[in-house]
């Protein structure tokens, strides 16, 4: 079967290859082999190809931190998957033909879902949706503020906020994003600058704004704390800027602003530890207010939302991992892009 290898960390391009390797065999007890019809590229995989991410293994290695596939054997004792059955995988190292894994980190999702939405529903649906839910208790008509809105994680947290009521303000690079934001449901749309506070209050009418969410950290992560109302929360998820999170004196200590991060990862190991884990979502639950706690809330925002989640509209260029195309172009599955 086909697997790509970085062979060394450095630019994806060049490190990138794709190689020929044994088939993963049959499955054990309690595992679950799938053949990978889709997985997208995310920004993460690009900076695990080049060793900036925070998973650095043994050379040679596998990129992929999302997948969906079809099963295609069960092991001894698997119960509530079969052949046929689509699987995201809670596993990473999916940029390959065919993958083993346990049964518990295979979570079916519905047979209908269009494969480039389901090969990305396990990190960036579930960050938005954590992102709103975890960090403060919102309300509908309350406020937020977020950066990098023509994101994927961005567009998703325009739509779940939407859905609650929930108001936002989306902090955009460049203004030719804007009426597309509006359409998904962006409430306000404003060009970052070092003005964005004053903006983003004249944009609310001085409501206040209880929650920010930075992926660029640095100076866009200040900003960002600059403009939330006083006693506010800032989550940073990530560092596009690749500087460290940053929030001003008088935020902090004046205005009893907080920072604080989130991480997927360290959720999902809790979620995992949670008795009886998804179980509701398993047996197909349509509302997302009556699933549990679990692994499988990450296909929440799919279920019971009426039109398209679309975080990799049609036409859009392929930005993060262009050239990644070209390594996969033998391999099966369909290369995507998240970003």
């Amino acid at each position: 079967m086909k697997r790509i290898d970085i062979i060394a960390y450095g630019t994806p391009q060049e490190v990138a290859n794709c190689v020929e390797v044994p088939d993963v065999g049959a499955p054990g007890p309690g595992e679950v082999v799938f053949d990978v019809l889709a997985f997208p590229i995310n920004p993460a995989d690009v900076s695990f190809c080049r060793g900036s991410y925070r998973l650095r293994p043994p050379l040679p290695a596998t990129p992929g931190a999302e997948s969906v596939g079809r099963v295609a054997a069960v092991g001894a004792g698997v119960a509530g998957l079969g052949p046929g059955d689509l699987v995201v995988n809670m596993q990473r190292e999916n940029w390959v033909q065919r993958r083993r894994i346990r049964s518990e980190d295979a979570i079916p999702v519905p047979s209908g879902l269009d494969l480039p939405q389901a090969a990305m529903l396990r990190i960036n649906p579930a960050t938005a949706q954590l992102l709103l839910e975890d960090h403060v208790a919102l309300s509908p008509g309350d406020w937020v503020i977020q950066d990098v809105a023509n994101s994927a994680v961005g567009r998703h947290v325009i739509l779940l906020a939407k859905a609650r009521g929930v108001r936002t303000v989306n902090v955009v690079r460049r203004d030719d994003v804007a009426a597309e934001l509006r359409a998904l449901g962006a409430d306000v749309v404003l060009k970052d600058g070092p003005d964005l506070a004053e903006r983003a209050r004249a944009a609310t009418g001085g409501a206040p704004i209880r929650l920010g969410i930075d992926a660029v950290s640095g100076e866009a992560c200040r900003r960002i704390a600059d403009s939330v109302s006083d006693g506010g929360v800032v989550v940073s998820y990530g560092s596009m800027s690749g500087e460290d999170p940053a929030i001003g004196r008088s935020a902090l200590n004046m205005r009893g602003v907080s920072l604080t991060g989130f991480n997927l990862r360290a959720w999902t190991g809790q979620a995992h530890a949670a008795p009886g884990a998804g179980d509701l979502c398993r047996s197909g639950a349509q509302d997302p207010r009556r699933c549990a706690e679990g692994p499988d809330r990450f296909l929440l925002p799919y279920r019971g939302h009426q039109g398209r989640i679309d975080p990799c509209p049609a036409g859009w260029p392929q930005r993060q991992g262009a050239g990644a195309a070209q390594w996969a172009a033998a391999m099966t599955g369909t290369v995507i892009s998240s970003s």
